[in-house]
């Protein structure tokens, strides 16, 4: 089947330049063309979408997510629930993501335990990854297995607790024994005031699991586990809520890459108003929460500054977002200092090499193309979350996304043409 959108605007997330009078053929599953509505290739009998007044985007890549959690207020509460049910709620934010312009998904922590559908003990997004791929509606997924913490962090039984330097290094290659894409390691512990774990404790780790083709990434909400990491050289922080100008251009000469996070923090302003837990609610609470705001955003800006390469994540699930708020990280990126087309790259193709997929994230002809497959209805906080985000980013975004057939000649919002390739070449519609 063959669908033509037609006289779209088309951004690849690399500059502010909008292409206008762009046409889209969709053949199936991949794009046979791009060209200018003007000089038109022949589309025979393709489906012709009246895409006026709408923009074409790279498809979306969550740079860290949790599959298996469902976020919320209570999210670190969810991770004791049962393997079944952790896996129904994988199956539920699957779609949730694919829904809202997901394409890749980067799970960069799942609970361990035995997996109900193939029996085997391991993280249980490993077996998630292996029974989706090429599949649709699912995402593609890279995946990290368990955090790997220092013991007492977390509550017991989540993560892999190691006590010693010793053990840590024995539970992150064992993440990679049992099948994982990448190691994740948690640099905030115990005693806020400290690491818990040293420079040549995570250097131990990267060299082993370079050596094995493998990359670290590593949880660090605090300064003391930014220096850390930045020091040690591994490939990407997670979150960087505390990066002050010298950890910033550390990383950047050792090309220590950086998930942003705002979105959880986003949420947690939310739940002040939305729920009873003093936390979010009491005045002493808000202000915290306000404060780490603060301290992010300037974080975001010394990376920025310094060159750090930047991808962007929810961290729902594993957080307290949820899995079809990507759209809201892009817009605190914005919120932060960066400009709305970096935003984007952050959330497509800079996203695509921090996956070591290149090609992912980017709109070229030949390649898969992932089309929403019904419209997206966004819950009640994101509609106004996206709508801003369309208008701050030259309407980049969407509030409604084409189906084929009958629906697709309807009357269209700004569109979200999705696409990427996947090493298989899969389509993934």
């Amino acid at each position: 089947m063959s669908t033509l959108y037609r006289d779209a605007a088309l951004t690849d997330a690399r500059s502010a330049t909008l292409r206008l009078g762009i046409s889209v053929l969709v053949r199936d599953g991949h794009i046979a063309w791009i060209r200018p509505t003007e000089s038109e290739e022949d589309s025979g009998d393709a489906v012709v979408v009246d895409a006026g007044g709408t923009t074409i985007v790279p498809g979306l890549v969550d740079c860290h997510s949790h599959l298996t959690l469902p976020g919320g207020s209570h999210w670190i509460d969810r991770g004791g629930d049962s393997a079944a049910e952790l896996l129904r709620y994988a199956e539920h934010n699957a779609r949730l993501q694919t829904q809202s312009g997901v394409r890749w998904a980067r799970d960069v922590g799942a609970p361990a335990g035995i997996d109900p559908v193939d029996g085997q003990r391991r993280a249980l997004s490993i077996g998630l990854r292996d029974r989706w791929r090429g599949r649709a509606p699912y995402p593609h997924l890279r995946v990290a297995g368990t955090w790997v913490t220092k013991a007492g962090t977390l509550p017991s039984g989540l993560t892999a607790e190691a006590d010693t330097a010793g053990e840590l290094l024995e539970l992150a290659l064992r993440q990679l024994d049992d099948g994982a894409d990448f190691i994740k390691l948690y640099l905030d512990g115990p005693d806020p005031d400290a690491a818990p774990w040293t420079v040549s404790d995570v250097e131990r780790v990267v060299r082993a699991a370079h050596e094995r083709g493998a990359k670290v990434t590593a949880h660090a909400g605090r300064l003391n586990g930014t220096r850390v990491c930045a020091e040690a050289g591994v490939d990407c922080i997670e979150h960087g809520f505390e990066i002050d100008e010298e950890s910033a251009q550390l990383m950047a000469e050792k090309q220590v890459a950086l998930v942003s996070t705002l979105a959880v923090l986003k949420s947690w302003m939310s739940f002040g108003q939305t729920t009873t837990i003093e936390r979010f609610t009491s005045k002493g609470g808000r202000d915290a929460i306000a404060r780490r705001w603060e301290e992010a955003l300037r974080s975001i800006r010394f990376a920025h500054a310094a060159g750090v390469m930047m991808g962007a994540g929810t961290d729902f699930g594993g957080g307290s977002a949820r899995a079809n708020q990507m759209a809201w990280e892009v817009e605190a990126l914005v919120e932060a200092g960066l400009e709305p087309w970096e935003a984007l790259a952050a959330a497509t193709w800079k996203a695509g090499q921090i996956l070591d997929e290149p090609d992912v994230g980017q709109l070229r002809g030949g390649w898969a193309c992932g089309l929403l497959p019904r419209p997206w209805r966004p819950s009640f906080r994101s509609v106004g979350t996206v709508a801003g985000l369309a208008d701050r980013l030259g309407r980049l975004l969407k509030l409604n996304a084409p189906t084929r057939g009958r629906a697709a000649r309807a009357a269209l919002g700004v569109f979200l043409g999705l696409c990427a390739r996947s090493r298989a070449g899969s389509c993934f519609c």
